[in-house]
């Protein structure tokens, strides 16, 4: 019992010189939506490509915040790319709106699968109105991009590869039709597509990699491909590939499938980038266990990796990593996957986590710099591992350590962490009227 409270004493030391450290390295920050909070980013701009997390995925702080060193990084120093974590066809419908480009026809208002709350909110309408704004003073091919890098939209994409060769191209359409066919019993319910394959039933593999390599091959042949249309067009494609073999797989392991949406994400960002040519500078909203190097935390060390750690091999310093992080307040979320979203109380961080220690900073607000050469020593005594927690589209507080905690060593994680204290649920926009005015487009109110 003796050597358990002298173990409890050289902790609590430990702790207590940790968080004295953190106090005296956090810089304190101002509330997100002031300006003056983006500046405090511009440290970061000779990236190529800044990578901007979040702990939750409900989060309101974490929306302006990104949002407002989002505007910093575009207005002072030429950031013209904005990935997200979201599917490609409902941010094509977003990018159309703030590039001013023609909206698609017939096309359905964006983010009405579960979890809508997580892009249709007030904090995402805000600041798409402000690219919006933003872009009307720009050439059209200046314009800053809003792009989807997800995988999820096997249906949609399927469409969209459809309709595009409809209007380019229509003696290849019964083939286009013929292969996607192989997919349309799975469409409403792609999961169940993994089950079937796992059960013996053929796969569709060679059928959609034929249409993909058929729509490249095209290109070549004809000389054409440098338009929107087509790049939209080749990326759906893409995605129903890689969603092909996202729930082909799905039932073999969690590693597997998430190693193919990451790198899936990752090898978008990279095309998007390379079309927008040398000058491409790219801001990605994405969950800390998405953009954090994958090789520092739990999730590395059991053979997951991210796009964080694939950019971070891809660009090394020409990346920042971003992390950000909350102690308690109230969060959007489900209590299941594809449940009815909830005002959840978020509850405070635990003794042995990284957000403890950041709480006891006594610091509402904070950016610590975390990059090598800085602050070598507060580095080392960081690296831990230590739990850190993440709450996604479900939270589950009453299972939160074994729902919501992993290990992780935070400076090789994250070049900087941004703090906040006490944070609040974003706020969802109400379901969209059927038939709303064209003007209302891409939010529908």
């Amino acid at each position: 019992m003796a050597l358990s409270r002298e173990a409890e004493r050289v902790r609590h030391e430990f702790n207590r010189e940790l968080i004295s450290r953190l106090r005296d390295a956090g810089e304190h920050l101002p509330p997100p939506e002031r300006d003056e909070f983006g500046a405090f980013f511009a440290r970061f701009a000779d990236s190529k490509i800044v990578l901007l997390g979040e702990s939750t995925h409900g989060t309101s702080e974490f929306y302006q915040a990104r949002a407002t060193i989002t505007r910093h990084l575009i207005e002072r120093h030429g950031f013209n790319v904005v990935a997200v974590e979201a599917d490609w066809p409902d941010a094509a419908a977003i990018d159309r709106h703030v590039r001013q480009l023609p909206a698609a026809p017939d096309a359905e208002l964006p983010f009405q699968r579960f979890p809508t709350w997580m892009w249709r909110n007030v904090e995402v309408r805000e600041f798409a109105n402000y690219l919006h704004v933003h872009n009307q003073a720009s050439a059209p091919d200046k314009r800053v991009e809003f792009r989807g890098l997800d995988v999820y939209s096997l249906g949609r994409s399927i469409a969209a590869v459809i309709d595009y060769l409809e209007k380019v191209d229509p003696e290849r359409v019964r083939a286009a039709r013929q292969r996607y066919g192989c997919l349309t019993p799975w469409q409403s319910d792609p999961a169940a597509y993994g089950a079937a394959v796992l059960a013996g039933r053929d796969d569709c593999e060679n059928a959609v990699a034929e249409q993909l390599r058929e729509l490249l091959e095209k290109r070549l042949a004809d000389g054409a491909g440098e338009g929107e249309a087509f790049f939209n067009a080749t990326q759906n494609a893409r995605i129903v590939r890689a969603a092909e073999r996202y729930y082909r797989i799905m039932y073999r392991g969690s590693t597997e499938s998430w190693n193919l949406r990451d790198r899936h994400m990752f090898d978008t960002l990279q095309y998007v980038m390379q079309r927008r040519g040398c000058g491409a500078k790219a801001v990605v909203w994405a969950h800390n266990s998405h953009v954090g190097n994958a090789s520092a935390t739990a999730m590395g060390w059991t053979g997951e990796f991210n796009i964080g750690e694939l950019v971070r091999n891809a660009h090394g310093e020409d990346a920042a990593l971003i992390g950000f992080g909350t102690d308690r307040g109230t969060v959007a979320a489900a209590s299941d996957w594809g449940g009815a979203m909830e005002i959840k109380s978020v509850r405070p961080a635990r003794e042995d986590s990284y957000e403890y220690l950041f709480r006891h900073t006594g610091v509402a607000r904070s950016l610590t710099d975390l990059r090598p050469g800085t602050r070598r020593s507060l580095r080392e005594a960081l690296t831990g591992p230590r739990l850190e927690r993440a709450i996604g589209v479900v939270y589950r507080p009453e299972t939160e350590l074994f729902s919501h905690y992993f290990e992780a060593a935070l400076p090789d994680q994250f070049d900087a962490m941004v703090w906040f204290e006490e944070t609040h649920a974003v706020t969802p926009l109400e379901a969209p009227v059927s038939g709303a005015a064209a003007d209302t487009y891409p939010f529908g109110l």
